[in-house]
């Protein structure tokens, strides 16, 4: 099967895993710990039911939103994901285009293989997500370099002060660099196409990190740096500290606690985004789409609400709308679609949700999604009682 004749996201599924090595597959497929929030957080959008009305005109639809004083032909934006050339060709250029050209967003990530100077080149009105580095200095350098380009949206990742227990990486010895075993070298030689890109296709690395004032020049170096350099020391003090010298507008991404959320706006933050990193760091914490309720009610409309997690379906974003967030972001969806066709693959992946939500628009009765609330949703997802 080809990527375009995939019919849902769940076959984009099954084409990543035929394509790429097994630790590669299981590095974006899994989760942290026993992986219980990595699957409530698609489990939970089961839990929300429709309520549609009848008798509506729904012969002219709309999905467009404003999202961050950035208008969005559709309530999507790809989010960011860390070495992304290693699922696909072409990695974050391949995915920036296929949503520009069907008017969705994209955020690079800090730990993108493509740096924001080279994203810039052929993208316009991405976002960029920001791990806060030990040496502030990197993290001014960073900012500035994204400004400059215009990015209009730093998004500033908060759950990551210590990497995970990911345990299927573990078990496959999947590490950065690559350390040898017989069992890897097996799993990669079963795929000699991917092999065969890795090897001469652009050198897999963390862009936005070389830094030839410290010697960061190849990809082992970057890669420790990384490690030493993600911050648990980070507060709401570098919320602050990044208002004073980024000129657009800052989403917190990692909120689940509603506390957390009135932080933000008293922090001047523009928005939150409620996400608990895929289900990648810490295990048994609410699905995002049962923490959003909460969320959006402690905000109470002084700033915009976003969801990032689980999201495989064009029903789940439209649950997510109806239930207070402006738009989602999408993950391991437009991975799967990178590796199973690139660009192409990743089009496809934003064409199924784009002809899902048109479908459950029109069956709802809802012909514009700015209008979707909680009157369109009989039963919403499982509660979480602490901090209302």
């Amino acid at each position: 099967m080809k990527a375009a004749e995939a019919v849902n996201i769940e076959d984009l599924r099954r084409m990543a895993r035929r394509r790429l090595p097994k630790p590669v597959f299981d590095f974006v497929d899994g989760g942290g710990q026993d992986e219980r929030t990595l699957a409530a957080n698609c489990a939970d959008f089961g839990s929300v039911r429709f309520m549609p009305r009848q008798l509506v005109d729904v012969s002219n639809r709309r999905m467009n939103v404003r999202v961050l004083g950035q208008d969005l032909a559709l309530p999507i934006i790809l989010a960011p994901t860390g070495l992304t050339g290693l699922f696909g060709p072409g990695g974050e250029i391949a995915a920036a285009r296929a949503a520009a050209a069907v008017g969705a967003g994209y955020c690079l990530s800090t730990v993108g293989t493509t740096s924001i100077e080279s994203l810039a080149d052929a993208a316009k009105g991405f976002w960029f997500q920001l791990y806060v580095q030990r040496d502030r200095g990197v993290t001014r350098e960073l900012v500035q370099r994204a400004a400059a380009v215009g990015c209009p949206v730093l998004v500033f990742t908060t759950d990551t002060v210590v990497a995970g227990n990911r345990e299927r990486d573990v078990r496959n010895n999947f590490s950065l660099p690559m350390r040898p075993s017989l069992h890897n070298v097996l799993q990669f030689a079963s795929r000699p196409r991917w092999l065969w890109r890795i090897a001469t296709g652009p050198r897999i690395a963390f862009a936005n990190l070389v830094d030839s004032r410290k010697g960061h020049s190849g990809f082992v170096s970057i890669a420790q740096h990384t490690a030493q350099q993600f911050d648990p020391s980070i507060s709401w003090k570098d919320v602050d500290w990044l208002k004073t010298i980024w000129p657009g507008r800052i989403a917190i991404k990692g909120i689940l606690n509603p506390d957390d959320a009135r932080r933000a706006v008293d922090h001047g933050a523009d928005a939150v985004i409620v996400s608990n990193h895929g289900g990648r760091q810490l295990d048994d914490v609410p699905s995002t789409i049962s923490a959003l309720p909460r969320i959006v009610d402690a905000v109470g409309g002084r700033m915009e609400v976003l969801l990032d997690g689980g999201i495989r379906r064009g029903s789940d974003i439209v649950k997510a709308l109806a239930l207070g967030a402006k738009a989602c972001l999408i993950g391991r969806a437009f991975l799967f679609g990178l590796a199973a066709g690139g660009e192409a693959g990743v089009a496809r992946a934003l064409r199924i949700f784009i002809d899902e939500i048109d479908r459950v628009q029109a069956l709802l009765g809802c012909p514009s999604i700015g209008d979707i609330d909680r009157s369109f949703v009989a039963d919403g997802p499982p509660t979480w009682p602490a901090n209302r």
